[in-house]
């Protein structure tokens, strides 16, 4: 147990009697909010390379005189790139640890993008796009990975507040991006100034972050080659496929908005194009409140109620704005979309790793990678429907994936609050991969060393 001189953040555990892991034993409060603040500036930048690139696809897109198709062909690399690459993450985490991997891969991510905002063809972006992908991915795994391990230390749930910060990091690209526009500013330059500047973000989180590797695989580890696995049934299985599907939805309707809202607005709807760049910003700023306000909800309704509001949500908003196409209306729907989804990938990815039969982390392992699919699919699909009928026309995979999550929302747990953790072998340390008990709960608000 800590001492008075390094003291950890508990959130109630010392008083319910559960043990705190060595490595958290030996860090100071204060070291602890360096490494939440050092994960916050991964996500930060994680969502805001990307960003920048969004607003100038409309003038990528006649600058190289792409179809529909073709664009959204040459978009598709990026998650393409990511399914290609994500399962590696694993490997180089172990070789090199979570957060060095995490910062490389936002290093290549930022090149990845400043080498799709300059390519002179249609391979060459799909190229650039790709690289950028695989990276990102990388980046992804190894930023959650090390969010998890300073979520163990804390005995209870931040990560949410990380993907809120990725939010944040979105919204601030596309402004950056839409910003650029207006200032006159080279997509070169713009893009090159993006890249230095949040490599140089990452490099401060480097400092920030805990060192080395995280204890805790090693332990689990151990456990599980102690322990006797046990084969998943068929069901299992089922509910595992609709989660997928469910965060799939989730980042179809993401996809939407970061490949297909200025491409829209400018072009279906007449808008400048800082003023096309707002319907992305407005989806993920939506989001961002979206996940604010999650984890409340969550433990007030319980996921499968916030889930099918959600989808509710997503199907009127986005519906409404492509029954009725206005600019305002428009950005209004996107708005609506990114409220609508900001819970979906957090609750699939908590509801997958605590499925039965499986072992710990293959069931959100599955579904992150998995999702990507969503981010594959959906600018070709988008794209291919676009040229035969319009672009408006290929946005209903929007409202159509708000319907999907309706019916599927029935695999997600019915009570309020989070499901239940795995039971874990006496003298192992429940706090650190599931937080404190629901007994605990008031401790939690009133006791927690680190706010």
């Amino acid at each position: 147990m800590a001492s008075s001189d390094n003291p950890v953040p508990s959130d109630g555990l010392a008083d319910s009697g559960q043990e705190v892991r060595p490595e958290g034993s030996s860090l100071p409060a204060a070291r602890l909010r360096r490494a939440r603040t050092g994960v916050a500036l991964l996500f930060l930048t994680n969502g805001a390379l990307f960003a920048n690139l969004l607003p100038r696809y409309p003038a990528i897109m006649d600058e190289l005189r792409l179809t529909n198709a073709q664009f959204g062909l040459a978009v598709a690399a990026f998650p393409f790139g990511a399914l290609v690459a994500g399962l590696a993450a694993a490997v180089l985490i172990r070789r090199f640890g979570s957060g060095a991997v995490a910062v490389a891969g936002t290093v290549l991510t930022g090149a990845g993008v400043l080498a799709a905002g300059l390519a002179p063809s249609w391979a060459l972006l799909a190229g650039a796009l790709f690289a950028a992908g695989a990276a990102d991915a990388v980046t992804d795994v190894a930023q959650n990975s090390h969010g998890l391990r300073v979520q163990r230390l804390y005995g209870r749930s931040i990560l949410n507040s990380f993907h809120a910060v990725w939010s944040i990091g979105a919204v601030l690209g596309g402004l950056m991006g839409a910003g650029a526009i207006l200032a006159g500013l080279s997509r070169g330059l713009h893009l090159g100034l993006s890249c230095l500047v949040f490599a140089g973000v990452a490099l401060v989180a480097l400092r920030l972050l805990l060192p080395g590797h995280d204890p805790a695989a090693a332990e689990h580890d151990g456990r599980r080659a102690a322990a006797k696995a046990t084969r998943p049934g068929l069901t299992v299985w089922a509910v595992l496929a609709a989660l997928v599907l469910i965060a799939v939805s989730g980042s179809l309707v993401e996809d939407a908005g970061s490949t297909w809202s200025a491409v829209y607005l400018s072009g279906a709807l007449g808008a400048a194009a800082p003023v096309a760049a707002l319907g992305f910003v407005a989806l993920t700023g939506a989001q961002f409140a979206g996940r604010l306000m999650g984890d409340r909800l969550v433990d007030r309704f319980g996921q499968r109620a916030v889930a099918r509001a959600g989808g509710l949500v997503v199907l009127a908003g986005m519906g409404s704005a492509l029954v009725w196409p206005s600019v305002p209306g428009t950005i209004a729907g996107f708005a609506a979309a990114g409220l609508g989804v900001a819970t979906l990938v957090p609750a699939a990815m908590h509801t997958a790793d605590e499925l039965p039969g499986l072992r710990h982390g293959t069931g959100l392992t599955l579904v992150s990678w998995l999702m990507r699919l969503g981010f594959l699919c959906s600018p070709p699909v988008v794209g291919l429907i676009a040229d035969a009928t319009s672009v408006r026309t290929g946005l209903l995979v929007v409202p159509l994936a708000g319907v999907l999550v309706l019916v599927l929302a029935a695999v997600l747990p019915v009570r309020p609050g989070l499901p239940p953790a795995r039971k874990q072998p006496r003298g192992t340390d429940q706090a650190s991969e599931a937080g404190p008990p629901p007994s605990s709960a008031s401790s939690t608000s009133s006791s927690s060393a680190v706010p």
